[in-house]
């Protein structure tokens, strides 16, 4: 008896010295950091090192795995809810070539759009995970363009501010370690729907976003409107917190608690690049490039042909028009223009 007393003493008393270390790791992981709106390393920030950029889940949400992003489907509104991924800065894009073959997803079990809604509705059909950024590889290309990764976008939305804003983010992507996207349409703000399977037309896009570099994690939000503007990306630039109460999704869950809410409360707009020096090249990682000739096509999402990628605040070499002819053709004139048009589509 005296044996198994000891025993069950020793027992107890390592569990005690096992909980005090575990609370004192937690305590030292969710302290307040306020140093201009950037934390402190996410290794050390996230509760889990997987997914950091899967949005939180109810009981009933089934997400869909593909190999370079994640999505929640809405069947009611016939597209995803989100789409996350990440990109690295030695990531290498544009190693495989658009397939601009739009598909049905085949992990879902339930109805989707289909090429026939798009058909004579007037809307591109928009990547949220663009298929740039998806360019790694043969596999992550083509399932870019599975119609859950896609949404109606009006095409001066689609082809403009939405494409300078992705052409940012890859820019950020080149300049930070790691970089968490989550991208989607506001559902709960429309009405407008088009094709037999009523697939909703979103009047606003939102994209949310957590980098990690130098041992510090930031964030921030944008708000869009599905409709084409001349104002500056910054100026759709809000917190993480106000996309959460408009859209009722909780980003980012893996950060603790604590440095959660610190990242999402802040618009820190001193804390980002505001141009874009993103110049990829076939087969290299991701960053500024010498040659204005290898930006690659990086037209996301448009039903039609593929177009250069947006180039902001630069002067570059001629390239290949962005346009289309009447018969749905990519115009093959080459033009020196900031908009990517030649004088016939400028």
């Amino acid at each position: 008896m005296a044996l198994q007393i000891k025993k069950a003493f020793l027992i107890i008393s390592v569990l005690i010295f096992l909980q005090g270390r575990v609370t004192a790791a937690i305590n030292k992981t969710d302290r307040t950091y306020e140093a201009d709106s950037v934390l402190p390393t996410l290794s050390h920030a996230v509760k889990s090192n997987k997914n950091i950029e899967i949005p939180g889940l109810g009981k009933q949400d089934r997400p869909l795995f593909h190999t370079g992003f994640s999505l929640l489907f809405d069947e009611r509104h016939k597209q995803a809810r989100w789409v996350a991924y990440s990109l690295t800065k030695n990531q290498r894009l544009n190693v495989a070539e658009r397939t601009d073959k739009f598909i049905e997803d085949p992990l879902l079990n339930m109805t989707s759009a289909s090429n026939q809604d798009y058909s004579g509705s007037g809307f591109d059909k928009g990547h949220l995970a663009p298929a740039l950024d998806m360019s790694w590889s043969l596999q992550s290309m083509s399932e870019s363009f599975y119609l859950t990764n896609i949404s109606p976008q009006a095409p001066a939305f689609n082809r403009g501010i939405w494409k300078k804003l992705e052409t940012l983010v890859r820019s950020w992507a080149a300049e930070h370690d790691s970089i968490y996207i989550v991208t989607g349409p506001v559902l709960n703000r429309s009405s407008r729907s088009i094709g037999d399977n009523k697939v909703t037309v979103p009047e606003l896009f939102y994209k949310v976003i957590v980098s990690s570099s130098n041992n510090k994690i930031k964030g921030i939000g944008f708000l869009m409107p599905n409709k084409g503007s001349n104002a500056e990306v910054k100026d759709f630039s809000v917190s993480i917190d106000s996309v959460e109460t408009l859209t009722k999704i909780d980003f980012f869950p893996a950060l603790s608690d604590t440095i959660e809410a610190s990242v999402e409360k802040e618009r820190c707009l001193s804390c980002w690049t505001w141009y874009s020096n993103s110049k990829l090249q076939q087969g290299t990682p991701q960053g500024p490039s010498t040659s204005e000739t290898n930006t690659p096509p990086t037209k996301n999402g448009s039903s039609t042909a593929n177009r250069p990628a947006a180039k902001l605040n630069t002067a570059g070499a001629p390239t290949q028009c962005t346009g289309t002819t009447k018969s749905g053709a990519r115009c093959k004139r080459m033009t020196t223009n900031n908009s990517g048009r030649c004088y016939q589509h400028d």
